[in-house]
């Protein structure tokens, strides 16, 4: 049981870095240019495929709320990683 509680933690803690890049993602907008630096390629390398699947919601007022599901979910998956543990 130890290597399995072990192996949930460590895909909990990649959630809540994922999530921290995803973060740092959102605020690259905020700055010109900031995306076509090698830390922004890398960065959009990383959260381009999984922000794809959040395409269908439509920005509102010119703000894109998709990052925000995209977080709110990946927070629910934190949450079954925790309800996991808890049945183990």
């Amino acid at each position: 049981m130890g290597f399995i509680n072990f192996l949930i933690w460590a895909i909990y803690q990649l959630v809540d870095l994922y999530i921290l890049v995803i973060v740092v993602w959102c605020l690259l907008s905020w700055f010109p240019n900031a995306r076509g630096t090698k830390l922004g390629d890398v960065i959009n390398r990383l959260v381009e495929p999984y922000m794809r699947w959040f395409d269908f919601i439509p920005p509102i007022g010119g703000i894109s709320f998709a990052p925000v599901v995209a977080i709110f979910v990946l927070y629910l998956v934190q949450y079954g990683l925790k309800a996991l543990t808890m049945m183990i």
